[in-house]
């Protein structure tokens, strides 16, 4: 236990000191642009960022992975926030907690091992382009002065580490905040910094029950959105994880993270925050700036709230320009360039699925509907595939009146039909054995077909046994086939 709490947030105190400071810096503009796109006010957002990464730092299952106000989350909070108000918000907020510790107890992170390698780097590739569009709105319709300082920023942010002896001591996307700032500040350079982004907050949160009435009308509303929160917020978690995970070559408990994002959200909720999840952007600049523990993420929450309350006037001049070029990194750190160089090496379905799971995230901005689209595509690949894993052989007896049809392979919804066409029931015999030692039944759909054949040959008079069934294959078999109920006979048969 000790040893686990030293690991945790001892053991990296330079690099999750810094990483965390720089986290910091580069949360406040994305916090502002969130709670703007969800139509509430900037410092609803920064409070959220706050308490999600403070309270995420003791209760997740990812050390060094950063939670705040998301995009995603933003996204679905818009209708929520203009037809009922910020209070309603508030108490969907807790509610999405709520679900979302259940979910961790359920174990429902569990079933990230459905989501193939294809699909979670497909998400990874969306994710890098949506970070990349999202700097546009700052590089159109501006001044040299902004592509200038940016790339400058690119320099400093690529270039620093080979500077000797003080190259590796400080995170570069730092440094290029810190040099890009005291630029802007000495030349007056007329370009946008983050106090053109909205009003920063001047007190600390407070505690504060939302004011809604606690009917099942106010259930009612809130259910669907908390819902919707829930799912998007644990699965833009869980994929985080897996990214970080990747990263730092270290495991995580991801059903106590969903717990820990539950936690974190109730809080959030009692603090005034919107509702928010585990940032993949800003986790992966806390990974590339020497963060790997809990401190990082206690930091970045803590300095946060401490640059918008205590230090907003130092805050609000930093330009613009300097985060766009950290957020460029990000960029292109995030993007797995390998997938490019492997379209020719991989199979066509793996490239499908990582493909489309790109183009519908980015061409709807959710991540949801792009990762499901992923996941469903990938099933029905391996589906086909395994589907196709079937042979049936056949050998006629001696006498010429019966034949052993021998089954290996898989027989299940997508398999079934090729099943079906394998027998030969016009052919004049007293007796089919058909083998299946080598057959794997799984589903509904196959026991139906097994009937099916079974019926055809008894009604052209041919005697049928099966043998060699597995236990698996039996039970299901036993269960569901009806093959020996006559009533149940012409039910299924009735028509064909």
């Amino acid at each position: 236990m000790i040893r686990s709490i030293k690991q945790d947030w001892f053991s990296n105190l330079k690099g999750d000191t810094l990483a965390g400071i720089v986290v910091a810096l580069a949360l406040i503009p994305e916090a502002i642009a969130f709670s703007i796109i969800a139509g509430v006010d900037p410092k609803i957002g920064l409070y959220a960022s706050f308490s999600m990464a403070v309270i995420i730092a003791f209760a997740g299952g990812r050390p060094g992975m950063i939670s705040a106000a998301t995009g995603a989350m933003a996204l679905l909070m818009v209708t929520l926030v203009k037809e009922h108000g910020l209070e309603y918000l508030l108490a969907a907020t807790l509610l999405t907690g709520v679900l979302q510790i259940v979910a961790g107890y359920l174990k429902l992170a569990d079933l990230m091992r459905f989501v193939s390698r294809s699909v979670v780097t497909g998400f990874v590739n969306a994710l890098a382009i949506l970070i990349f569009m999202a700097q546009l709105p700052e590089l159109t319709d501006v001044t040299w002065h902004v592509y200038a300082m940016t790339a400058a920023g690119l320099v400093i942010i690529y270039g620093f580490p080979y500077v000797p002896v003080i190259g590796k001591t400080l995170p570069s996307p730092l440094v290029c905040i810190l040099v890009l700032t005291a630029v802007y500040l000495l030349t007056g350079m007329e370009i946008r910094s983050v106090g053109d982004m909205g009003e920063l907050p001047d007190t600390l949160p407070v505690f504060l029950w939302p004011d809604v009435p606690l009917t099942l009308e106010t259930l009612g509303i809130i259910f669907p959105y908390a819902i919707m929160l829930t799912v998007v917020g644990l699965l833009e978690s869980m994929m985080t994880a897996t990214i970080v995970d990747d990263l730092t070559d270290t495991p995580s408990d991801k059903n106590r993270e969903c717990k820990g994002q539950g936690l974190a959200n109730i809080g959030t909720g009692l603090l005034g925050g919107m509702a928010g999840c585990a940032m993949i952007g800003q986790s992966v600049i806390n990974v590339k700036s020497g963060g790997r523990g809990r401190l990082s993420t206690l930091i970045a929450g803590g300095a946060l709230l401490i640059m918008v309350v205590f230090l907003a006037d130092w805050v609000s001049q930093i330009p613009m320009a300097a985060l766009v070029a950290v957020m460029i990194m990000v960029s292109i750190g995030t993007f797995s360039w390998s997938s490019i160089r492997d379209l020719k090496k991989h199979p066509m379905s793996t490239n499908l699925v990582m493909l489309a799971t790109v183009a519908v995230t980015v061409g709807t901005h959710n991540l949801a509907i792009g990762v499901f689209v992923g996941v469903l595509l990938a099933a029905m690949f391996f589906a086909n595939k395994v589907g196709n894993i079937l042979y049936l052989g056949s050998e006629l007896a001696a006498s010429g009146n019966a034949r052993t049809y021998r089954v290996v392979g898989q027989v299940f919804f997508a398999s079934a039909s090729r099943f079906m066409a394998a027998f030969d029931f016009k052919e004049s015999l007293e007796k089919v054995t058909i083998d299946l030692s080598r057959a794997h039944f799984w589903d509904i759909t196959a026991v139906e077909t097994l009937d099916r054949i079974v019926i055809k040959f008894r009604r052209e008079g041919t005697e049928v046994e099966l043998i060699g069934l597995n236990e698996a294959s039996a039970t299901i078999v036993d269960r569901y086939a009806v093959h020996n109920d006559p009533e149940a006979v012409e039910k299924l048969m009735g028509g064909h």
